[in-house]
């Protein structure tokens, strides 16, 4: 029988983890169900922040909590199906991005867009930093990270050949600093100005001179 994830934040993939879920057709109330899951986490996400209880999704959901763990084996699948428009439309943002003729203002959009959504739900920040590791490399969370990853590095290398930004800079540490504003902002009491601040402060030190 498969073990219930059970912490707060992902859960550790074992071998029969590894890997995004094979699709398969869905009844009709099978896909009402998973529906209502994903709908049911993404407030309950919002109330609580990305360590909600799952056997309180389903509870809220009106359904067993087998039911949530047949569609959701872990914690990294349902956060997956709830962050996955955000991160379809990140991804959309930085292609558009690469189309602006300054460089370094098209990367610093692109960081304030993803700011926002890595911190919201609560907790998403801290949930994507751990998700960038080797371990998750196999998971949904992990592909999407690395794809995040590959994004904003297409951005910044085009702002370094414009000379607009320090050469020594890396994409991964990158958006490592920008996850650790984001789980600062969200112990504040404004978020999104405390955002804007860190922003530029970090800009300030990544344009050459």
């Amino acid at each position: 029988m498969r073990q219930r994830p059970t912490d707060p934040g992902l859960t550790n993939p074992g071998p029969a983890q590894l890997g995004p879920l094979r699709p398969r057709p869905m009844r009709a109330d099978a896909r009402r169900n998973y529906e209502r899951l994903i709908s049911t986490a993404r407030a309950a996400f919002m109330e609580h922040g990305t360590g909600a209880s799952l056997d309180d999704i389903a509870r809220r959901a009106g359904v067993g909590s087998g039911t949530l763990y047949r569609h959701f084996p872990t914690r990294d699948d349902l956060l997956h199906a709830v962050l996955r428009e955000r991160i379809e439309g990140l991804l959309a943002h930085a292609a558009e991005l690469m189309r602006e003729p300054a460089a370094d203002a098209a990367l610093a959009g692109w960081l304030r867009g993803y700011l926002d959504g890595a911190m919201t739900p609560r907790g998403t920040s801290s949930v994507l930093i751990e998700a960038m590791s080797p371990q998750w490399s196999a998971t949904r969370l992990g592909t999407a990270a690395a794809a995040i990853r590959d994004a904003v590095g297409g951005l910044l290398e085009r702002a370094q050949r414009a000379g607009a930004i320090r050469a020594d800079a890396d994409a991964a540490d990158l958006l490592r600093l920008t996850n650790a504003i984001g789980v600062a902002a969200e112990r504040t009491q404004d978020p999104a100005g405390y955002a804007d601040r860190m922003l530029a402060l970090l800009f300030d030190g990544l344009r050459t001179r």
